[in-house]
């Protein structure tokens, strides 16, 4: 497949660059400024882009099969995830183009609890509250997109740089946990499951988890 990655350098941008590359699949590996070409694997095609342009994503999907972003704004910055989605989404509409988006966690329901969201939740850190509503509506955005191919990741509850492991469980609207009732996948395992999707496609125009 030939597959553009926003967001390429980022903590889980580059995992999911290796991981399509150990997969053979031709990558367009791209970031806002070319100083971080240095940090792109050799193997991707380097290129600079910014997620929130339209004219941007259309120029890095022209024969691309897929596009991945990965991207996360600084603290303070939130809303621009938002943006970037807008963004991709204008940029591939009536393209063909499919579109994976790595989001975020808090809008996936605890379970047991009868409906509340990861974000409600009364052990939820008051910090990561701004990224959590950026990536609320981040999600709102792709459900109104028709034109577009969509699927949505969200994350366990604690996503951290770890081990591939190749082994994770699959979920739709509600936080996966494990029999100690914890939620955690690592980066390297969540970029083994977009890239399962991306090869054989299970969730299209629509929002699934994973977890171990």
């Amino acid at each position: 497949m030939r597959i553009t990655v926003f967001g390429a350098a980022g903590n889980v941008g580059s995992r999911v660059v290796t991981e399509a590359l150990t997969r053979r699949h031709e990558v367009t590996a791209v970031v806002r400024d070319k100083a971080r070409f240095p940090e792109l694997p050799a193997a991707a095609h380097a290129r600079t882009g910014d997620a929130s342009d339209p004219r941007d994503v259309a120029r890095l999907a022209v024969g691309q099969d897929l596009v991945i972003t990965a991207t996360r704004p600084a603290p303070g910055s939130e809303y621009g995830l938002v943006k970037a989605t807008e963004g991709l989404l204008a940029g591939l509409a009536g393209t063909g183009v499919r579109l994976l988006v790595v989001g975020g966690a808090g809008s996936l329901i605890l379970p047991g609890t009868g409906g509340t969201t990861v974000a409600d939740g009364p052990d939820f850190p008051p910090s990561w509250l701004p990224i959590a509503l950026a990536c609320n509506d981040q999600l709102a955005a792709c459900r109104t997109a028709d034109d577009v191919d969509w699927t949505y990741l969200s994350p366990a509850a604690l996503l951290e740089p770890g081990t591939r492991t190749g082994r994770y469980r699959l979920g739709t609207d509600e936080l996966i946990v494990d029999a100690k009732g914890e939620s955690a996948v690592s980066m390297e395992d969540l970029a083994v499951a977009l890239l399962d999707e991306a090869e054989n496609p299970r969730h299209r125009r629509t929002r699934f988890t994973v977890g171990y």
